[in-house]
Order: structure tokens, then C-alpha cells, then sequence
């Protein structure tokens, strides 16, 4: 049984939730990078850290995609309004999924403590939070992160591949280094940015 499976009544939950600001595309692409970096990090709860990346922006789903262009992307945006907006209202609604899908306290707690401040804050507070961090990053580095972002930050698919260059830094564990160069070759070969 993959992960995915294992997690199917989460997924079925949150489907409705993913449909605001191409998080049905973000999410799974997360979701496998996240099962990726699990796979060296033996010693992280997989399901705190799998429902973490699978909820974490289900509280985009409340605000209007105007708003979250316009302040969720622009100057000081990890710290605007509508990031810290969708983040308690992701824990406000992951709580909702979990608990209807029978998840236990401790879990639910843990899940929601992690999606909290999982943009805004500076700092992670646990390897579980380390992975579900960055598996929400390397999804920028894909090709599809790319082709959704270019609209975000109104800029071509070339400019945004070489401007992810310079955000290797913000990667929090070893593992998703190497993932994001992966990704980030692939993206460029694709987006052909050494020719466009």
C-alpha cells in the first residue's frame, strides 16, 4: 500500500480544499517529495509528517486568489496578513479533516503545530517540521512548480527556474539538497533557460 493510499479518507476530505490556488497540484507533488525525504529520516513520524504536507495550505481555501496574488506574493510576503490568514485557518480546518477521519489527539495536535506558522515562522521546531518545510519548497524547484509560480510572480518560466538558484540556502536538511539540484536540472533542461 503506497502512502497515498494509506491516507485516502485525508485526501478525500481535502480535495475541496485543494482546489484554491493550484494546491491540487502543489499538494501531491509535495506530498511525493515529502515521502522522498522520509526515506532518509527513518527516525521522523511519517504520518504526522505526511498529513503535515498534505493539510498545510488547505487555508488558502477561504481567501480570495486577488488577495493572494497581490499581498501573498509581493513585498514581505512571508509575513503578510494572508499567509499568517491561511496558516491559523489551516490549522483551524486540518483539525476538521483529521478528527472526521478518526486521527488521534496527539496527532491531530502535531499536525496542527507544524502547518502553524509553516511560512511565517523563521525557525522549525522539529525534524518533522524540517521535512514538511522543506518538501514545501522543493516543489518550487519542479518543472510544474515553476509553470504554476510564473503567474504568482508575473515573471517568465526561464527567469523564475534561475532565480530558485539563489534559494538553495532556504533548504533545512541534507537530504533535499540533492533532490532540489535533480529537480532544478530537470527544470531548467525543460524550460530550456539556457537558450531562452
Amino acid at each position: 500500500m503506497t502512502n497515498a493510499h494509506r491516507y485516502a479518507s485525508v485526501w478525500r476530505a481535502a480535495t475541496p480544499y485543494l482546489r484554491a490556488r493550484k494546491n491540487d497540484i502543489h499538494i501531491p507533488i509535495s506530498f511525493a517529495l515529502c515521502e522522498e525525504l522520509l526515506t532518509h529520516y527513518p527516525e521522523a513520524d511519517a504520518d504526522v509528517v505526511l498529513l503535515a504536507i498534505l493539510l498545510h495550505d488547505i487555508g488558502w481555501y477561504g481567501i480570495d486568489m486577488v488577495e493572494i496574488v497581490e499581498k501573498g506574493f509581493g513585498p514581505n510576503m512571508m509575513q503578510s496578513d494572508v499567509r499568517i490568514r491561511h496558516e491559523v485557518e489551516g490549522v483551524r480546518m486540518s483539525r476538521e479533516v483529521l478528527t472526521e477521519t478518526g486521527w488521534s489527539e496527539d496527532v491531530i495536535a502535531r499536525v496542527g503545530a507544524i502547518i502553524d506558522g509553516h511560512d511565517t515562522r523563521p525557525y522549525p521546531r522539529s525534524l518533522d517540521d524540517r521535512l514538511v518545510r522543506d518538501a514545501d519548497k522543493l516543489w518550487r524547484f519542479t518543472v510544474a512548480g515553476a509553470a504554476v509560480a510564473v503567474d504568482w510572480f508575473k515573471c517568465t518560466p526561464q527567469d523564475y527556474v534561475r532565480r530558485q538558484e539563489a534559494t538553495y540556502a532556504l533548504l533545512e536538511t541534507e537530504a533535499a539538497h540533492p533532490i532540489a539540484r535533480r529537480e532544478h536540472a530537470i527544470a531548467r533542461r525543460v524550460l530550456m533557460t539556457d537558450l531562452l
